[in-house]
């Protein structure tokens, strides 16, 4: 009972620490698939930051089960405003997925005006069509 009691705190803890970063980090992504209704895990997304018309890489990650990415900003780096585009990698998971899909990848290109302290980048999916917006 011990060993279980254990666990349990350990899976609390690591969802604590997992929620405080997500909540001290300024972008967050989510993409879910119109075709199923269901979240889009494993799809590959790519942070930039265009500086005198050249697109900076600043960090990349792949959605989780819920199809989210709770922290795609660097850690530790203070949200600048400025224009940023985040890139999701549709055609590869498509494929993985075994179905066809008309759009590779997805750009969202946006600007921080740094009027918020967070921004979220929901991505709606299907194999010919698309649609994002700013969230919170």
């Amino acid at each position: 009972m011990l060993k279980i009691k254990s666990v349990l705190a350990g899976l609390l803890l690591s969802l604590f620490a997992s929620l405080a970063i997500a909540a001290s980090n300024p972008l967050s992504v989510h993409v879910l698939n119109l075709q199923d209704g269901l979240p889009s895990a494993g799809v590959e997304v790519r942070l930039e930051k265009q500086d005198d018309m050249q697109w900076t890489l600043l960090n990349k990650g792949v959605t989780n089960e819920q199809g989210r990415i709770s922290a795609l900003y660097p850690e530790g780096k203070p949200l600048e405003k400025g224009i940023y585009r985040v890139t999701f990698q549709t055609g590869k998971w498509f494929k993985e997925h075994q179905s066809t899909t008309f759009f590779p990848e997805i750009p969202v290109v946006f600007e921080v005006d740094g009027k918020l302290p967070h921004y979220h980048i929901p991505l709606l999916i299907s194999p010919y069509g698309f649609s994002s917006y700013r969230g919170n």
